[in-house]
């Protein structure tokens, strides 16, 4: 499994610049609300995806007044051996990422072979926001995984931009319509069958970890729901054109995809407390780390961001205890509690790093 041995940071965020080396094992990271503990989980997560897990945007990973920001990581690999990887981010937004000072031909190359799974409380979004969560969440798993699959999705989006552009003017070119319309079709069946999969794959694997963190009290699941269950999307285009030219964008497809993540049959979002949200959250993302455990044939690092925030001391004790077995690889948790950390960590394993945040500065402790 790839095993972050150190890091480089400079400009990100609230992190002037920082180099930390870590355990290999359990790292544990320390400090007041606002410090910098979660943008240095996010430094990680930015070197694995090359993106933020929290902004869309590069603009906010800036620090106050600098003109680039730069991740670099010192990684070893599965293999055994050590490769070196880095992304820069200019003002006008120009991304380069390298391995072991080469630069990929394209950016999204790079996604895949450092598999990274972020648990943290703006997963909440994922219960109470729209589809575009669950999708954009649906597709950093997949595409960590399945190379063909990022690709595929990116045709998609691609020709799906040039429709609804189409679909703005006022005189529509109804052969190259036609064109699009048949293409997308093409690239939206392996990804509507790659989407169809991980529901199924998942949903085992979340009733075991929910299980473990609850007790088994409800029965949780979850449904994917997308137009494609209606039938060929070149067929759906056809009958939904008067529409889509009326509101001058696509209205069926891929980007209306869905996850309805139920409790007991009803939506979770309506009849789960804050508690049992929060633990749906976690079991999902533990479920995620399982999958592509598999898939990839290592474990993905782990990064856990004030994960006990609205879980009880039974639920946090079931939660560690899971982490700590042989299954997982390296490990990242944030807690502003050091006490509380420290002692239920420390009754876990002795291979462990300890950090003190301030100021976006850390210290090994």
């Amino acid at each position: 499994m790839p095993i972050l041995e150190k890091i480089v940071i400079s400009n990100f965020r609230n992190i002037e610049f920082q180099e930390l080396s870590f355990s290999p094992n359990l790292n544990c990271i320390s400090g007041n609300n606002g410090e910098g503990k979660t943008n240095l989980l996010d430094a990680i997560y930015y070197l694995s995806m090359t993106k933020s897990a929290f902004s869309a945007s590069d603009r906010y990973n800036f620090r106050y007044g600098a003109e680039e920001f730069s991740l670099g990581g010192l990684y070893r690999m599965p293999n055994g051996t050590e490769s070196r990887f880095s992304v820069s981010v200019g003002l006008k937004g120009e991304k380069k990422v390298r391995r072991d000072d080469k630069p990929y031909p394209k950016v999204s190359d790079h996604i895949g072979v450092l598999p990274v799974v972020m648990v943290s409380p703006s997963d909440s979004s994922l219960v109470s926001e729209s589809g575009e969560d669950r999708r954009r969440f649906v597709n950093a798993v997949l595409s960590q995984m399945d190379r063909e699959y990022l690709r595929t999705l990116q045709q998609y989006n691609r020709l799906l931009a040039q429709r609804n552009t189409m679909l703005k003017g006022h005189d529509i070119n109804t052969d190259l319509l036609s064109v699009i319309d048949a293409r997308m079709a093409s690239a939206a069946v392996p990804v509507h069958s790659a989407r169809r999969k991980f529901a199924e794959d998942i949903r085992p694997a979340i009733e075991k970890f929910y299980a473990i963190l609850s007790g088994g009290r409800e029965k949780v699941d979850i449904e994917y729901r997308s137009d494609l269950d209606r039938g060929d999307l070149e067929v759906l285009f056809g009958s939904s054109l008067d529409r889509d030219r009326a509101v001058r964008y696509t209205t069926c497809g891929l980007q209306r995809d869905d996850f309805i993540f139920t409790m007991n049959g009803h939506p979770i979002r309506k009849c789960g407390s804050q508690g049992q949200q929060k633990s749906f959250l976690v079991a999902l993302k533990f479920s995620q780390y399982e999958i592509m455990k598999n898939a990839c044939g290592f474990a993905p690092v782990l990064l856990l961001d004030d994960v006990f925030d609205k879980l009880d001391m039974a639920r946090i004790s079931n939660l560690l205890s899971m982490v700590s077995t042989s299954d997982f690889g390296q490990i990242f948790i944030t807690d502003s509690n050091k006490v509380r950390m420290a002692g239920i960590v420390d009754s876990l394993t002795s291979d462990r790093a300890y950090f003190e945040t301030s100021a976006g500065h850390f210290e090994r402790i």
